[in-house]
């Protein structure tokens, strides 16, 4: 994190166009030559309310959302349903301006739209810019957007004056205006565009110092979401149908799915419920087909029974779980990490199933990708594991890193010629589960000569018949467990591991974390080095099977460890203990859930309290200590 780096936030009601004027406003940054990152904070509420997102920007790589942010936009709430005094969510017309005030960083900017906020009707506004240092430039946006289009442009006009108040060449918003707007919007929103940056420039004395960063890339860049990502390596890895219902987080891997397949001959479906969903991709999969479906926390607990089914009929499907703050509807806008448990032993009996919680945009490009080829190669569920934060922030990623070749392979399948010459029962039957494969016994699929066999929840015999047999029952169960061991040998041998180690490699303490916290960890590492200590690092992906050697050279190799994660119950943590029980000691907690994801600073500070034996953790987190203490 550097001084000169640009925390930007624009904030308004839902409906305002906050979301889609941050994407283009970070697309703008991105194709000037800035790296940039976006976090989105937006209500659970269906009526709206009080919105924001951060765009950061600097000319080197960022990771994370920042500690805090130095510019604020508020648009105010235009569609604010009840701004009167001692209304049930406070007077939302203003909150824009005075809700995002606690995390503005000393000497900060900030906008705001004069023709919709009150600036009397925010507690102490005067006493905190004075304290804070902050510089305000009033702006009637709303005027200005009625007098040469419509309200709804007043959003342009923040950009314009954000522009002239940093120093941004217009060019890189008006080209993307020119992309996606038509003729007339077009000219409105130009206009607007340029009669609000002109106005600050020749009618407001700047009293900040704040300026956009410079830089230039490399590379082509693009500028993706972990959902973008998701839905791009699937089809890459030649999925060709997804089934699914709506919820939220996990709607827009559907949505682009659903956007993009029938381009390229696929399927999707929009079912009645999370049980049709899963049991159709099963049955699209049981038929020979690349296919997966997904949801969130709650509608994945209505998949239980098909993901069992698929274990049982060892039938491959990739699922998705976006994970959003519960139990139950919970907050659905909301990130936190604690669905881990669900995903890894939801269903019935002992679990075979593959489960990848990546990190990045990257990752999930290379984990869904992952996912797809060993469950079609063992004949397994593979899970793919996120949360709303990754879901939703977008970031700048190198337009080569995906120049892949895209893979139609359908796994382990034979051909005709192939059945032909494997074990029948003597009934004709294909022995599809065969007692004696090593790894997976290759299926057959629907249509094929000699291919016929029996696919039931039930255990089964080698073609698919009902067994209760005890011997049966012990040799099906080994044999289907024993491909987790295969597909661990696997990763462990494979060049590039899931598994990502940051800071000093000598380093005696540690900080253990997974999924979409681990770049903020790593953000973090750099801050503690600055502070002088010598920390490292190491992010986990691979949850099912899980990395017994790669973690335990992590941990013999520190003498203690933060372990940091969003949820109550120290999830993870609990994962590792229950691989790696005589490490517990080493491991302390640092926990966050109350709906917002870790700044950088916060993991800094946290460890500093716990390896000073401080039992006081950072503001909105908590500590758990370690095993004995």
């Amino acid at each position: 994190m550097t001084d000169r780096e640009l925390m930007w936030r624009i904030a308004g009601g839902s409906g305002d166009g906050i979301d889609s004027t941050s994407q283009n406003f970070a697309k703008a940054l991105m194709r000037s030559g800035l790296h940039v990152f976006t976090h989105r904070h937006y209500p659970s509420r269906i009526r709206g309310g009080h919105t924001y997102v951060e765009v950061r920007a600097d000319e080197d790589p960022v990771r994370s959302r920042g500690n805090g942010y130095n510019f604020l936009l508020a648009l105010g709430d235009s569609f604010a349903r009840n701004p009167q005094e001692g209304a049930y969510y406070g007077n939302e017309e203003v909150k824009p301006l005075s809700e995002n005030l606690d995390e503005l960083n000393e000497g900060g900017v900030i906008v705001y739209d004069e023709g919709l906020v009150d600036t009397d009707e925010v507690e102490n506004f005067e006493e905190r810019v004075e304290e804070n240092d902050w510089h305000v430039y009033p702006l009637d946006l709303r005027g200005l957007a009625r007098e040469h289009g419509r309200e709804v442009m007043r959003n342009t006009a923040g950009v314009g004056a954000t522009c002239a108040l940093l120093d941004i060449d217009l060019s890189y918003i008006e080209e993307l205006m020119a992309e996606a707007m038509s003729d007339e919007i077009l000219e409105a929103n130009l206009e607007i565009l340029e009669i609000a940056h002109d106005d600050v420039k020749e009618n407001y004395e700047f009293t900040h110092d704040l300026r956009a960063p410079t830089g230039e890339h490399d590379d082509q860049q693009v500028l993706l979401s972990g959902s973008n990502a998701i839905a791009y390596g699937a089809i890459d890895e030649g999925c060709r149908f997804i089934s699914g219902y709506p919820m939220t987080p996990w709607t827009d891997v559907f949505t682009i799915m659903s956007q993009r397949l029938p381009e390229i001959g696929g399927i999707s479906e929009q079912v009645e419920d999370e049980i049709a969903a899963a049991a159709l991709a099963l049955g699209a999969s049981h038929m020979g087909v690349k296919a997966m479906s997904g949801s969130s926390g709650g509608g994945f607990a209505l998949m239980s029974e098909p993901l069992g089914l698929a274990e049982m009929t060892e039938t491959p499907i990739v699922l998705v779980e976006a994970m959003r703050a519960g139990p139950s509807t919970g907050m659905p806008t909301k990130p936190e990490q604690a669905d881990l448990e669900h995903v890894l032993y939801t269903s019935q009996g002992d679990s075979s199933r593959v489960v990848f919680a990546p990190a990045n945009v990257r990752e999930c490009y290379d984990q869904i990708r992952q996912a797809f080829r060993l469950a079609y190669e063992y004949h397994i569920p593979a899970i793919l594991v996120y949360d709303q934060k990754l879901q939703g922030e977008l970031r700048n990623v190198d337009d080569s890193f995906f120049d892949r070749e895209p893979n139609g392979d359908p796994g382990a399948t034979l051909t005709e010629d192939e059945i032909a010459e494997a074990a029948h029962h003597a009934s004709g039957k294909f022995e599809r589960f065969d007692y004696d494969a090593e790894t997976v016994s290759p299926r057959s699929v629907p249509g094929q000569a000699g291919g016929r066999f029996l696919a039931t929840g039930n255990e089964h015999n080698e073609v698919g018949h009902i067994s209760e047999d005890p011997e049966n029952r012990v040799r099906q169960m080994d044999r289907r467990l024993r491909k987790l061991d295969h597909i661990r040998e696997e990763l462990d041998a494979a060049d590039d591991s899931h598994q990502t180690i940051y800071g000093d490699e000598s380093a005696p303490v540690g900080i253990l974390t997974w999924g979409s916290q681990q770049d903020t960890v790593f953000e973090a590492v750099d801050e503690l080095q600055s502070r002088g200590h010598a920390v490292k690092a190491m992010g986990v992906s691979d949850l099912a099977p899980f990395p017994e050697q790669e973690v335990t050279d992590f941990l013999e190799s520190v003498d203690e460890c933060l372990v940091v994660e969003m949820n109550a119950t120290a999830q993870f943590r609990g994962l590792v203990q229950k691989e790696l029980g005589r490490f517990g000691p080493k491991l302390t907690s640092l926990l966050k859930y109350n709906g917002e994801p870790f700044e950088p600073v916060e993991v800094a500070d946290g460890f500093d309290s716990a390896i000073d034996g401080d039992s006081e953790a950072p503001d909105g987190t908590k500590f758990v200590p370690a095993a004995g203490d």
